[in-house]
């Protein structure tokens, strides 16, 4: 489909293993673009990923890419990678899935008579705004896809590249709800290159929050992961909350830091040569499993809630860009701190279904027929 002339075999003796597991393969690619990366660009049999029972605000999900060039050490999605029999460090970040087709695919899905209407999320998994999306060019066609047939969608992401379509987003806008959210946790720029070298700087970013409020659009911003003892002083909370009130946020989320199996054992491996100092008490703080200790994490929420409050984004202050606001129910288990307000004002990016121009009546047929949920599709980050 893409760089001509290019092609890699998978079936060459010595190609990664798990190639031949890849469902619909079509080749892999390589460019001199994306020195260190490998395509793998498919075609999907499905786009539409059912995740019921997740507490999330939505239950159907769209990824046009698996793996992700941004490279973050503790991506949650990076045991995803294993199904392919591919590892969840750098092949995480060096082989791409690519699904060429996933927009008409979508079509396809989103066309059957049962299908519901119900908001469709995309950067659950993956960023679809990496920098792959830049050559592939998928997202215009999903949002497209969506929209046209008046499906809510909602977006999160790091990447800049959304500036792209924002109107396209905007367009969407006045068909359907439409969510933005973009996820920036470090307002250290040194850290970030250090601990997400692919990601977008973070005065990119926050000129990206501005340009989605310019563009009319709600954009909540996900803080997270906050990581303990690296960015969780009340001094470095204080300064990116602000930083994200300048910028126009309507609404803010924010995350302790949690370590999946497989994720664990990459990030600890970051902070063994990074931050030496900081191995034995990540090991106490999350001896019992995925999430940091309870104790941790009642400690960080009496410690953000009065920074939130403070610009304008906490339970206790008006909302930034709605006075009406109905309180989310905070999440304490995962170290979550919410927000009041619907929609990407909340930080998660799902969109606002109360606009009084999306208040028509819903079909309430059957559900989508069954679609294979992608296994690992249960949190959000």
């Amino acid at each position: 489909m893409r760089w001509a002339g290019q092609q890699i075999d998978a079936e060459t003796p010595g190609a990664l293993p798990g190639l031949g597991s890849i469902a619909g393969l079509v080749r892999s690619v390589t460019t001199p673009e994306f020195r260190g990366v490998t395509f793998h660009e498919v075609v999907a049999r499905s786009a539409l990923n059912s995740v019921p029972g997740t507490g999330l605000p939505f239950n159907w999900t769209v990824n046009p890419y698996r793996g992700c060039t941004h490279a973050c050490r503790y991506c949650f999605a990076r045991p995803t990678h294993r199904y392919l029999e591919l590892d969840q460090g750098l092949d995480f970040d060096q082989q791409i899935v690519v699904k060429t087709n996933v927009a008409d695919v979508l079509r396809r899905e989103l066309a059957r008579p049962s299908w519901r209407g119900e908001q469709v999320a995309l950067g659950t998994n993956t960023d679809p705004y990496q920098r792959a999306e830049g050559r592939y060019r998928l997202m215009p066609g999903v949002i497209e896809a969506l929209a046209d047939s008046g499906t809510p969608l909602s977006i999160l992401t790091k990447g800049t590249l959304l500036r792209r379509d924002l109107a396209l987003l905007t367009a969407a806008a006045e068909r359907v709800p439409v969510g933005i959210g973009i996820s920036l946790a470090l307002g250290d720029e040194d850290l970030r290159k250090r601990l997400e070298p692919g990601v977008p700087s973070v005065r990119g970013r926050l000129d990206l929050i501005r340009a989605v409020r310019e563009a009319g659009l709600p954009c909540g911003v996900m803080v997270a992961p906050v990581l303990p003892w690296m960015t969780d002083s009340s001094d470095q909370l204080d300064a990116l909350l602000g930083e994200l009130a300048d910028a126009g946020a309507t609404g803010v989320t924010t995350l302790v830091l949690h370590l999946r199996p497989g994720v664990k054992e990459w990030f600890m491996g970051w902070l063994a040569q990074e931050r030496p100092d900081l191995v034995k008490r990540y090991e106490d703080l999350y001896s019992r499993g995925t999430n940091a200790s309870p104790s941790y994490r009642r400690a960080f929420t009496e410690k953000v809630r009065p920074l939130l409050d403070k610009h304008g984004f906490g339970s206790s202050s008006r909302h930034r860009s709605r006075a009406n606001s109905t309180p989310v129910t905070p999440r304490k288990q995962l170290g979550i701190v919410d927000v009041p307000g619907n929609g990407s004002e909340s930080g998660w990016g799902e969109p606002d279904p109360t606009h009084t121009r999306f208040r028509g009546p819903r079909k309430r047929t059957a559900p989508v027929p069954a679609v294979a949920p992608d296994i690992n599709q249960d949190t959000l980050f």
